[in-house]
């Protein structure tokens, strides 16, 4: 009894009805053959003939979804993604055993009958009444045309059944598109498309990638037994799967085998001698998606595909983009440094484990260029749970796949009113002088609109009760007083600084806007990103110009065709001599302050610590001239954990800081990025004091010393209810994730 085709067998009916259909869809195709000027094959059935006068361009070249790679900038592979795993080859680099085989077992008069074969039709006709059996007719320039269509339809189920359908009106079509696809085409390029778009199983579309999947080798090196079992596997990829079902796979090669003797595409010896081999298996599992990214950086990979199905670079609407996407056949070259990302990678590993009740994140920047050169974190990318795996991408704004607001940035926001107040003239050496703790009426901040930003009086204090007295930029930087970055923004005003932040591409991770109502944001109030806090750092870094983070460097599409990518954008934030100033400052954070575990010693480098109300997020942000870092920690999942009496990564914390954790991650990261031999060096500038520095400098009071841990808490307390800041910068949305 001949096979059946998957899908199971048909009752007598409808056999009785499938040959009636056929016997009159042969007639048509009959009367279209010889009768091409009547008028779409003859029929005058309404809807089975509309729009057949041209044959679709989709047919001739089918958009064919394939792999896309996704690059290092020193070309090396991070991951390959795809909903199909395909790699579309010419015919010339498909083993003609390959070619040979197909032809055999799918449509053995292939180069004698024209795109439909009648003789083979009415055989197949007579066979199936005389047996029972359902033989197919259909040709393979038939079977290439309805797989373009199911191509077409991609993973939607309804478009799916739209084109398999089994109707006298999509037969019509077919035999018609069939007809045109022989004209234009002709027999090599049909094959050479049918081989390319056809499901081999196994997620392998496409004889390339089938060859790759069970054999591990190129097309055009398959053996004939090979290219015997992969053209045996079409007519039911489940069926005779060799992964699954040697023995089963093993009778339909040898089928195939005997066909091709039979046909004369080999000798009988040759097709004795193969039938007699094992079917010596070399199988490559699938690797597709981000989960398989290399050196840690699938969240880095996933920001990648999310840049691509959000920027209007890449097409006017979401459905252009995803479509796109779902192509595939890209070749993606980002900014990621192989290096810097190992470097990343390690440190955020270094001292957080992947089980911990917290997790770190760490990105970095290239100033000057905005290239975004690593992203890693201590929990791995995936999603398997169990092992601690996740797809939270905490570098990144919510709508890039990160958390719900990003993250609080305490002490680390206060370079940013340092440079707003230095923008509006006020000089470094400028001296506050106050108690530990500070009220401040809030009708003395103004919003952009001139309008104060409440009543009443916001309450701040400092770290420690021994924090008070007077204070200059440089001093108040280093040892993080809060008290006198309350004044500083009253003083330079609260717009203005929040227009600097702005100015710096700060944003908060919901995509909101910043608001320039809330005086705490100098403190760090406000959440903003990893990411974005790398970038604003990078334009001190750059001597005030502010360039926004990019992924990509190049794209190209199947065909070799460049793909515009979006640039980086620079603009001065600040003037030269700001961020030279802030760069001196910061760089005594390093030297003498509140970030000493983190400093560099072989180059000149700056940064600052944050940590915000209880110790639930710390930071340290930090730069070279050619290289700036953000490092967070925190809990990333669920409810907040004050970082007191805590185990992290094995190391016992009687409170976290961001000098003592942050920064050493920070250091490793640095020193494992940066090449040894190139050691620029900031601008340098006289830097004013106070004249109360002097006393200040000299003092030993240990609790200043990064080492404790104690020095760069911001208080955010907001003072009255409704007033946005700390943890009550929420408006209603839970727990900041």
């Amino acid at each position: 009894m001949p096979k059946k085709r998957s899908g199971g067998g048909l009752t007598t009916t409808q056999q009785a009805a499938k040959f009636l259909g056929v016997a009159a869809l042969s007639g048509a195709v009959l009367a279209g053959l010889a009768l091409p000027a009547a008028g779409a094959l003859g029929l005058a059935a309404k809807g089975t003939v509309e729009g057949f006068d041209e044959i679709p361009s989709n047919l001739k070249t089918p958009p064919l979804s394939q792999r896309t790679t996704i690059l290092d900038n020193e070309g090396g592979t991070i991951a390959t993604v795809y909903s199909r795993d395909r790699t579309v080859v010419p015919l010339k680099d498909i083993s003609p055993y390959m070619q040979d085989a197909i032809v055999a077992i799918e449509d053995s008069r292939f180069y004698e009958h024209g795109a439909v074969d009648l003789k083979g039709m009415l055989r197949a006709l007579n066979s199936n009444v005389q047996s029972g059996a359902t033989q197919g007719a259909s040709t393979l320039t038939q079977q290439y045309v309805k797989n373009v269509f199911v191509e077409e339809a991609g993973d939607d189920p309804e478009k799916v059944a739209e084109a398999t359908r089994q109707t006298l009106g999509r037969k019509v079509r077919e035999l018609k598109y069939a007809i045109q696809v022989e004209e234009e085409l002709g027999k090599k390029k049909i094959l050479e498309n049918y081989l390319n778009i056809t499901f081999f199983g196994q997620q392998a579309y496409g004889v390339e990638a089938a060859s790759q999947r069970y054999f591990s080798k190129h097309a055009k090196d398959l053996k004939l037994e090979e290219a015997a079992m992969l053209a045996g596997l079409v007519q039911s990829p489940t069926r005779y799967d060799p992964v699954n079902d040697t023995e089963e796979a093993t009778k339909r090669r040898n089928t195939v085998l005997r066909r091709m003797a039979d046909v004369g595409s080999v000798s009988k010896d040759e097709a004795a001698k193969a039938i007699e081999s094992p079917l010596k298996l070399k199988v490559k599992r699938p690797r597709n998606g981000c989960i398989t990214a290399v050196s840690g950086s699938g969240f880095f990979c996933d920001y990648v595909r999310k840049t691509i199905l959000t920027d209007p670079a890449f097409g006017k609407t979401a459905e252009d983009r995803t479509k796109l996407w779902n192509l595939g056949g890209l070749t993606v070259k980002t900014t990621l440094s192989p290096r810097a990302q190992k470097a990343a990678n390690e440190a955020a590993t270094s001292k957080v484990n992947k089980d911990d009740k917290i997790a770190a994140s760490v990105v970095q920047v290239e100033p000057g260029t905005g290239k975004i050169l690593s992203m890693g974190q201590s929990r791995p990318y995936g999603l398997d749970q169990t092992q601690h795996e996740t797809v939270l991408n905490l570098a990144v704004s919510n709508a890039m796949g990160g958390s719900t607001y990003g993250f609080q940035v305490g002490s680390t926001f206060k370079p940013i009113t340092a440079a707003a107040a230095l923008e509006k003239g006020i000089s470094p050496a400028q001296s506050y002088s106050s108690d530990w703790k500070l009220s401040v009426p809030m009708s003395s901040f103004r919003n952009c609109k001139g309008a104060p930003t409440g009543s009443g009086n916001w309450d701040l204090q400092n770290e420690m009760d021994s924090e008070k007295g007077a204070f200059d930029m440089t001093s108040a930087l280093g040892k993080s007083i809060n008290t006198y970055f309350a004044k500083l923004e009253q003083q330079a005003g609260l717009c203005e600084t929040v227009t600097m932040a702005k100015k710096l591409g700060y944003e908060r991770g919901d995509g909101k806007p910043v608001s320039d109502n809330n005086p705490s944001i100098t403190l760090g109030g406000t959440e903003s990103t990893p990411l974005n806090m790398a970038a604003a750092y990078a334009a001190f870094a750059n001597r005030g110009t502010y360039c926004t983070p990019i992924a990509l460097q190049a794209i190209t599409d199947a065909n070799g065709k460049k793909v515009d990518v979006p640039k980086s954008t620079c603009t001065r934030a600040m003037s030269e001599k700001t961020a030279d100033t802030v760069n001196q400052m910061l760089k005594g954070v390093v030297e003498d302050g509140t970030g000493t575990q983190a400093g560099l010693t072989d180059r000149d480098n700056a940064g600052k610590t944050g940590t915000t109300n209880d110790r639930v997020d710390a930071w340290f942000v930090g730069y070279t001239p050619n290289l700036s870092t953000a490092v967070w920690v925190g809990a990333d999942v669920g409810k907040k954990v004050p970082m007191y009496d805590i185990t992290i990564g094995g190391q016992y914390y009687d409170k976290v800081c961001g000098g003592c954790l942050p920064g050493p991650i920070w250091r490793t990261a640095m020193t494992g990025a940066l090449n040894a031999s190139e050691t620029p060096s900031f601008n340098a500038v006289d830097v004013p004091r106070a004249k109360e520095k002097e006393d200040k400098e000299k003092d030993k009071d240990k609790s200043h010393d990064g080492d404790k841990g104690d020095d760069d808490k911001s208080d955010t307390t907001p003072s009255r209810p409704g007033f946005t800041g700390g943890r009550g910068d929420r408006h209603g949305g839970g727990n900041g994730h």
